[in-house]
């Protein structure tokens, strides 16, 4: 049997007639009706998304609705969402029952996975470091497509929402860092860069990844000793070409590790979701050599811990005192800046929820969507990442081998 182009004309009759039928046939897209519920865990200030980008999705075709005062913590007025075409609910049971989509910020919580319908998709942070393994069931018995901001992942193996948050976090870690070394805070009462005459304070940033880099690069502003731990030569190398020699670095090591905290005023806890860990990286035991009046700020904590005396805080009480060093462990770091942050988010997620609005299924947006596929974390009843499922104990399945079934 010969193929149609072992035929002449063949192939070229096949290439007008499939032309003719997409020119005369557009391809279906899926009617999106995407609803931003408002953030109820943690202080949580931010919101998915900014009326600016809610304007580009409604002038693309889009239903959006938000829930009443969805914005107003970020200094959004439910006016403005309704100027950018944006339908105001009071209610959350409608919101969830009109939309076909969810977009949030922080996971949902427990007492919410009621509000999610069959066939539901999700986009929204996971937290890894406070994972409800109840919700999880909850979205594979109703065969929610979940996905995680932390595993949206574009070709190039970038993780363009983590990167945008964690650019934020970096900074403010640097920020939240000087406030508590005040003596009014009940820090040693040095001043992160120091003044001539005076050395500066010296600071260990775990982690050679976007958190650790923006840190990094607000420390040296200020005038404050950087050093740079991480378990990745090759991280290292980047970073001391990037800063000039102007860091020191050193392997993630216990002996490094031991060496700095008794001799550093601040240690920020920035390793990636990339950079899996099981236990903290920080024992106990050397938070304990660490000096009166120092303190850890553990951007990590939303993973799992750096430190092992470290445990969730929140904005309203974002810290705790533990063997004479102050603790900063707050998992929503960015939400202490809610209207950059939503803008900073908005600009990262448009792109990808715009994709939605291409396809006629939920199964043809993932297939050609590399970057929603990777950030696929459930999907028809199934865990589709390993980690996840091996951590909750949950039914796994590869993302592909599910799509292919059909």
């Amino acid at each position: 049997m010969g193929y149609a182009g072992d035929v002449p004309g063949i192939e070229f009759d096949l290439g007008i007639k499939t032309l003719e039928r997409w020119l005369l046939k557009p391809e279906k897209t899926m009617n999106i009706s995407l609803g931003i519920p408002r953030e109820r865990v943690n202080d949580e200030r931010r919101v998915a998304l900014s009326p600016a980008g809610v304007k580009i999705l409604t002038e693309n075709g889009m239903r959006v609705m938000i829930e009443h005062n969805a914005g107003s913590a970020s200094n959004f007025s439910n006016e403005e969402y309704a100027e950018a075409g944006a339908q105001i609910t009071s209610s959350t049971e409608e919101l969830y029952h009109e939309s076909n989509v969810i977009v949030k910020v922080t996971p949902p919580q427990p007492d919410e996975a009621h509000l999610f319908r069959p066939g539901h998709m999700l986009l929204s942070a996971l937290h890894l470091g406070a994972l409800n393994r109840s919700l999880i069931k909850v979205f594979l018995d109703k065969k929610i497509t979940a996905l995680g901001f932390e595993f949206i992942q574009t070709r190039d193996g970038d993780l363009p929402i983590v990167r945008t948050l964690s650019e934020i976090a970096g900074s403010l870690a640097i920020q939240t860092a000087a406030k508590y070394l005040e003596t009014g805070y009940g820090g040693s009462g040095i001043l992160l860069g120091g003044i001539a005459g005076v050395p500066p304070a010296h600071i260990t940033i775990i982690g050679a990844g976007t958190v650790g880099m923006f840190a990094a690069q607000d420390a040296l502003g200020l005038g404050a000793q950087v050093t740079v731990i991480d378990k990745e030569i090759n991280r290292l190398r980047r970073f001391e070409a990037f800063f000039n020699r102007h860091i020191v670095t050193a392997i993630a090591n216990d002996h490094y590790i031991a060496e700095l905290a008794r001799v550093s005023d601040v240690m920020i806890g920035a390793l990636s979701p990339k950079q899996k860990f099981i236990k903290p990286i920080v024992s106990e035991e050397v938070v304990r050599t660490m000096r009166r009046g120092s303190v850890i700020i553990d951007v990590s904590i939303d993973q799992g811990a750096c430190f092992e005396t470290s445990r969730h805080t929140t904005h309203t009480n974002p810290i705790f005192v533990k063997h004479g060093v102050t603790h900063y462990c707050v998992p929503n770091i960015p939400s202490a800046v809610a209207k950059t942050a939503t803008f900073a988010l908005t600009n990262t997620l448009l792109p990808f929820v715009m994709k939605l609005n291409a396809r006629d299924t939920i199964t043809d947006i993932l297939w050609n969507s590399h970057s929603l596929r990777k950030g696929t974390y459930t999907f028809r009843g199934y865990v589709t990442k390993k980690n996840l499922a091996e951590l909750t104990g949950l039914p796994f399945r590869e993302i592909d081998m599910l799509l292919a079934a059909g």
